[in-house]
């Protein structure tokens, strides 16, 4: 079966070249006569591998030296309790700023752990836009923001001013679509499953200074000082996850790196953007200014149309059009590995759909 033109929120679709290399490797990496599923995370040749990865993506992002990087397990989810249990230790208090469906759950997994002011939410306007926030509570341990909301299809279009207080951006389905300043943050976490890689990877990259411990009480896993000081490995690591993703980094290093992944992104975005803008069928869901290069979401108008559409596209090749369950309509997720051909090809189909339908 011919591939299909996948636009799928998360597992997303991967480079061809880099599923072709993990298949190419998959019995015997490299000469070693194992799989790297098989091999001890322990041993000499997974060392590189883990290496080479944190590597190429300090390169990709330009991470400074003062930060550590660290691959995890769990998922962005995991870290909505783990930022607080390690952050939120010196007054037991943090803004948030609730701009999605993922910022509002990490708000409220942070209450558990201490005193969280929401100092802005989108919410009245079911998370069209972004709210735009210059003052913070002065005796904050962070301020958490979503950088790019994968439901409903925004982006932080500026970077929140906090001075002194950390910043903290969960950036799962924006990460590496272009560059970004790591030095504005002082911890950025990641799910892989959307730009990076294969599920079951999280990445964390957090300041050093950071690095003070977590509150007394706090599962080893989530300490983010254990994680670092063991060099990601205080147990087995998501070492096939891992490996794919550093694949991922080594092809984005390859292909010009992060200011030519984020012009191409621009012109598949505004490919399919332009088209909603001018269709009389299809209108997209979220504010100009802060529209997501990464998650396009966009409806009919009418449930019905909507399924139908969504049941027709999938037939057609483009698969996982849906939209999440808690909004409806459709999203069209064009992460790193989506070809520019695929949203034009997306969008030719649905001119098509258009003129029969409208």
């Amino acid at each position: 079966m011919q591939r299909v033109y996948n636009f799928s929120a998360g597992p997303s679709m991967l480079p061809l070249s880099v599923l072709e290399k993990a298949a190419e490797e998959m019995t015997n990496f490299q000469g070693s006569g194992m799989s790297v599923m098989e091999m001890s995370h322990r041993s000499p040749v997974y060392q590189g591998i883990i290496d080479e990865a944190e590597s190429n993506l300090r390169k990709l992002m330009n991470i400074p030296d003062n930060y550590k990087v660290l691959f995890l397990q769990g998922g962005a989810t995991q870290q909505f309790a783990a930022v607080p249990l390690n952050l939120m230790n010196k007054n037991k208090k943090a803004d948030y700023i609730v701009s999605g469906q993922f910022s509002k759950k990490a708000a409220e997994e942070a209450a558990k752990f201490g005193e969280v002011n929401i100092i802005a939410s989108s919410k009245d306007r079911n998370f069209a836009y972004i709210p735009k926030v210059n003052e913070f509570s002065p005796d904050a341990d962070y301020v958490h923001i979503c950088y790019n909301n994968t439901i409903f299809g925004t982006c932080y279009d500026y970077v929140p001013e906090t001075g002194d207080i950390p910043l903290v951006a969960d950036m799962s389905s924006g990460i590496l679509s272009r560059p970004v300043d790591v030095s504005k943050y002082g911890l950025i976490y990641a799910g892989a499953q959307k730009n990076m890689g294969p599920s079951g990877l999280t990445v964390v990259i957090v300041r050093e200074d950071l690095l003070v411990g977590a509150r007394e009480g706090t599962p080893v896993m989530l300490d983010y000082k254990v994680q670092a000081d063991n060099g990601s490995m205080y147990n087995t690591p998501p070492c096939y996850s891992i490996y794919v993703a550093g694949l991922v980094f080594k092809w984005l290093l390859e292909t010009g790196g992060l200011e030519e992944r984020e012009r191409i992104n621009i012109k598949k975005a505004n490919i399919l953007y332009d088209f909603l803008d001018n269709s009389k069928l299809f209108k997209a869901t979220a504010d100009k200014e802060v529209r997501s290069l990464m998650n396009v979401c966009f409806v009919t108008g009418d449930a019905d149309k909507d399924k139908d559409f969504v049941s027709a596209a999938s037939k057609a090749g483009f698969v996982n059009l849906k939209g999440h369950r808690v909004v409806g309509g459709m999203r069209a997720s064009i992460y790193n590995a989506m070809p520019v051909e695929g949203v034009e090809a997306l969008v030719e189909f649905m001119r098509n759909y258009e003129k029969e339908n409208a």
